[in-house]
């Protein structure tokens, strides 16, 4: 044994390590350098406040916007008669909803909002265009459109709900938001008949006049309930268009209101 140790170590040389040794020592990994750091954590530490305050922000107001709108169109409760107005002030008019929840509301009815426009020609003189059928159009838009935009869908139907939400019978405002509805209505049909070229040519749009067309939903054939299908009109009176883009306080034209009302 001892003659096998020692040729051994005078194999490998009194200073020389074993072979294996060496192999271990080549086969360990190197140390890893460090990732570069991405997105938030590569900013300073200033910024990263910066962000997570901004971050937190948006949660919050993502938050508020969701209860309010879930306070708005759940059944009455403590909090909504409470905070009633603040709830209101934040939905309208940009998030209204016109559903309630844990309520359907199916339409029954085919509202159609037509238009038609007083034109003064370039020779001075005036002449009235026929009813141009708004919801027709958007009706057209979205028949055999897999991707009809939130416009064709909702513009002119919430427009023209808002009105009648805020007008009573014979047309008249109800409340201060009632001339807010009245110019968001006429600005809708100003655009569309502008789009549609009703002035022709050198014409210039002086008034403009808006009517609904209701017509109801029959009922189905296994149904014995008895609906008539004759439409119904609702006339509004004759809305001037400020030729400086501006808007006047009364939008209606005392001489053209006899033609108007509801029937």
């Amino acid at each position: 044994m001892d003659a096998y140790d020692a040729g051994s170590t005078a194999r490998h040389g009194p200073d020389e390590e074993p072979r294996h040794a060496a192999s271990a020592v080549a086969l360990q990994p190197a140390p890893l350098s460090p990732e570069p750091r991405t997105g938030v954590a590569a900013l300073s530490m200033r910024y990263q406040i910066g962000a997570a305050l901004a971050l937190a922000v948006v949660g919050i107001a993502v938050c508020v916007h969701i209860g309010m709108v879930f306070l708005h169109v759940a059944p009455p409760n403590t909090v909504t008669k409470q905070h009633g107005k603040a709830i209101d002030d934040w939905i309208y008019p940009e998030f209204e909803q016109n559903w309630k929840l844990f309520a359907p509301n199916p339409l029954q009815q085919n509202i159609a909002v037509q238009v038609r426009a007083e034109i003064g020609t370039a020779d001075g003189g005036t002449r009235t265009t026929g009813w141009y059928d708004l919801s027709a159009q958007d009706g057209r838009a979205i028949d055999g459109n897999l991707l009809p935009s939130h416009t064709q869908q909702n513009e002119l139907r919430r427009a023209w709900d808002f009105f009648v939400a805020t007008h009573d019978a014979q047309n008249r405002p109800v409340g201060l938001r009632g001339a807010l509805s009245e110019t968001y209505l006429r600005h809708i049909v100003e655009l569309r008949l502008d789009r549609a070229g009703a002035a022709g040519e050198g014409g210039v749009v002086q008034r403009v006049q808006v009517r609904s067309r209701t017509t109801p939903v029959p009922p189905p054939k296994w149904s014995d309930e008895q609906v008539s299908d004759k439409p119904t009109y609702r006339v509004l009176p004759w809305w001037w268009v400020p030729a400086d883009g501006t808007d006047r306080a009364n939008g209606t034209d005392p001489a053209g209101a006899s033609e108007g009302g509801a029937r």
